[in-house]
């Protein structure tokens, strides 16, 4: 992805890109969307805490540039799920309840210059 100057988007760019297509896909596909970015006071993060029906949804997002290397689900390594965890416990601790369905999803999306990104969704990765 470019600038009309011609540099190039930096990693953060991309990223909060990426965040925007999945929360617009998710709503697409009847989902809602309740927070993005959240941040747990002790640390942990969820990129996008939504709701499909009952079930909530802790999401992490990863965009990566068309012909990276490997797949966006390898950066979610140990540490990283540790940090959505630890995020997912800290909304949870707020509902004041854990009595509720709910899971990790990790959404892919795949960008290339001139054609719509590619979004692909692993559902329960941990």
């Amino acid at each position: 992805m470019i600038h009309t100057d011609g540099t190039p988007w930096t990693s953060q760019e991309v990223g909060e890109f990426g965040e925007r297509i999945a929360c617009q896909w998710l709503r697409a596909h009847g989902e809602k969307v309740l927070y993005r970015n959240y941040r747990a006071p002790q640390g942990g993060e969820v990129d996008i805490v939504a709701r499909r029906g009952k079930l909530l949804l802790f999401i992490e997002v990863k965009t990566r540039r068309a012909g990276g290397v490997g797949r966006p689900l390898d950066a979610v390594d140990r540490s990283k799920q540790e940090l959505i965890e630890r995020g997912a416990n800290s909304w949870l601790k707020l509902l004041k309840t854990r009595r509720i369905p709910w899971r990790f999803d990790v959404i892919e999306i795949i960008l290339e210059e001139g054609i719509p990104p590619r979004i692909n969704r692993v559902e329960n990765v941990f």
